[in-house]
């Protein structure tokens, strides 16, 4: 591994069984790709991840090969693994999508918030109002916003939507370091920080088909700043 604290972030068992050991592995190189440790266009070798992970190459081209089913990296004969450039247009489109998505969080098989998972919203809340003071405020920002869906993931019930709402958020997840300037980090941190303090309200108040509206809200008005951060002006709407 790089670092402890890569180990720590990331659920799962690098030292576990075989399907234990794929999943962390995966879990992992999806979080790099996501926070721009692996930039776009970078090439990933199977032989050093293998030595990484002191794993053979089968299990990192399996690795590599669902990450490609999800957008994430791209494998081209005779070149390698490439991490896929990031396409402004087309994340919109997905944001866009996931705008539509998330308005079946409080309808489809939703599961009632457990005390664990206020807790652990409210933790993010926490580590949201200490962005600005991160060494890597960007990075803070892009770290905390994959921290809170996965948290609101566990209230959805319906297994197919769960995993379509995943797909379509780590491939349009890495906008934010991507586009975003440092001079904006303390505006948006204040209102990702407005978006979770609503959110534990509703969810406290049993409002869960709420919480889906909120997020459609919140998707839709990120999506308006992140054309503005563009370069591209064809983005802004």
């Amino acid at each position: 591994m790089n670092s402890t604290a890569d180990q720590s972030l990331v659920p799962g068992d690098l030292h576990g069984s075989a399907e234990q050991r794929f999943e962390a592995i995966y879990l992992l190189l999806r979080r790099r790709i996501c926070l721009l440790e692996y930039e776009p266009g970078k090439r990933l070798s199977e032989t050093a991840l293998a030595r990484e992970f002191d794993v053979s190459r089968t299990p990192i081209r399996k690795v590599l090969g669902r990450l490609e089913v999800e957008g994430l990296v791209e494998i081209r004969h005779g070149v390698g693994t490439l991490v896929t450039n990031i396409d402004l247009a087309y994340l919109c489109e997905v944001y866009q999508m996931r705008m539509e998505i998330v308005c079946q969080l409080g309808l489809m098989s939703p599961l009632s918030p457990t005390p664990q998972v206020t807790r652990r919203i409210r933790a993010t809340l926490n580590k949201a109002r200490t962005i600005t003071e991160a060494e890597n405020p960007k990075r803070r920002f892009a770290e905390v916003n994959i921290e809170f869906f996965d948290a609101l993931m566990e209230l959805v019930g319906n297994r197919a939507m769960r995993e379509v709402a995943a797909l379509l958020f780590y491939r349009s997840s890495r906008m934010w370091p991507f586009l975003m300037q440092d001079e904006v980090v303390p505006l948006e941190a204040e209102m990702f920080c407005n978006e979770i303090r609503e959110t534990l309200q509703l969810l406290e108040s049993g409002q869960l088909a709420a919480v889906g509206h909120l997020r459609r809200r919140h998707i839709a008005m990120a999506l308006s700043r992140l054309k503005l951060m563009s370069p591209d002006s064809g983005l802004v709407a």
